[in-house]
């Protein structure tokens, strides 16, 4: 299926259905003789899995890592790595009621168009149930990416319209939301508790900074460090928008204080979000995307079946009334795949 690699030196291919036997990830470009093991990438793993909380789905699938290839004695040994994540708690049966239907904000429909036939059993390919894949080859590159001193931290900034007021990374991981302000993430977990009992769902905004990344990383035109970023975060399902340090209030400041001055000690502000003309400047790279809210609702909608028949359509089944918290490790996931991958196109332009 095209579309399912990303990356060019360090790469990953995905494969699986959120209804199928199991999915996995392939990933190629792996440094040899770095120490890693299936509890390493399962920490990982955890921190997305279903079931964590009262505002996340009640899905239970432990994603338990098994590494099929790829590591020997506990290294990477350079070729292919393959990690592959059966499922457990499979329920096709609580989608076959609508298996004709298209259900509005799903990619049931532009499925059908593009392929002629669609997996009806929770989106198949289309579920978020994909990214879980994405973020075992994430860890992988987060492996490499701690022996060069480069961290990816991501976390809540808005859920359903409240927005955090303070900045401590300490708590993010506290919170059933992942938010960085605990007096934040606590009304935000009553927001999505309650539009859960009344079927609906809500949207919100993921901030993602990485720090320790050297300047002159990325291409000046089209690989540009923050388009394959944005390219990254825009091909996670929920994700609808990107900006970059300043990002859309670029658009009302003057360009005296939309410029990041120099000192001799480096620069004095980050309006750009840690990259120029696509480069990275050596400074934290600051962006943000916007979630949107999640399409499956028990909430009665207007639609039309393969038939073209018009219908209504409540979408019952078991799914997170806000995605905000389980994509903040996708979010992390995604862009340690980019990080090394132009660390690695770094490294073969200097030879």
């Amino acid at each position: 299926m095209g579309g399912s690699t990303f990356g060019e030196r360090f790469k990953i291919t995905t494969f699986g259905e959120s209804h199928g036997a199991a999915v996995g990830v392939i990933v190629e470009g792996v440094t040899p003789g770095v120490e890693i093991d299936e509890a390493y990438i399962q920490k990982q793993m955890d921190r997305r899995k279903p079931g964590q909380s009262s505002v996340t789905t009640p899905r239970k699938e432990y994603d338990i890592v098994q590494i099929q290839s790829g590591v020997f004695e506990g290294k990477t040994t350079g070729t292919p790595l393959m990690v592959i994540l059966y499922n457990h708690d499979m329920k096709p049966e609580a989608y076959s009621d609508i298996q004709h239907a298209f259900r509005p904000g799903h990619a049931d429909y532009t499925y059908l168009q593009k392929y002629g036939i669609r997996d009806h059993r929770g989106s198949g390919r289309a579920s978020g149930r994909e990214t879980a894949a994405r973020v075992a080859g994430g860890a992988v590159a987060r492996k490499l990416l701690e022996r060069r001193g480069v961290q990816v931290l991501a976390y809540t900034r808005e859920i359903g319209g409240i927005a955090c007021r303070s900045f401590q990374e300490e708590v993010i991981e506290e919170n059933a939301v992942r938010a960085c302000d605990p007096e934040a993430a606590a009304r935000m977990i009553e927001r999505i508790e309650e539009l859960a009992r009344r079927g609906d769902s809500c949207g919100g905004i993921v901030e993602c900074r990485i720090r320790g990344v050297q300047p002159g990383l990325g291409e000046p035109v089209f690989d540009k460090l923050d388009a394959e970023l944005a390219k990254a975060m825009l091909s996670i399902g929920a994700v609808k928008g990107i900006e970059f340090g300043a990002g859309f209030a670029a658009a009302s400041m003057l360009g005296s204080e939309h410029n990041d001055g120099m000192s001799a000690d480096g620069f004095l502000s980050n309006h750009a979000g840690g990259i120029l003309g696509g480069i990275s400047t050596g400074e934290e790279i600051v962006f943000r995307i916007s979630v949107k809210p999640t399409s499956s609702i028990s909430v009665s909608q207007r639609t039309v079946n393969v038939r073209g028949e018009e219908q209504e359509i409540r979408t019952e089944g078991r799914h997170d009334p806000c995605i905000c918290p389980r994509i903040v490790p996708v979010v992390e996931a995604m862009a340690c795949l980019v990080v090394e991958d132009h660390y690695k196109r770094q490294a073969a332009l200097l030879g």
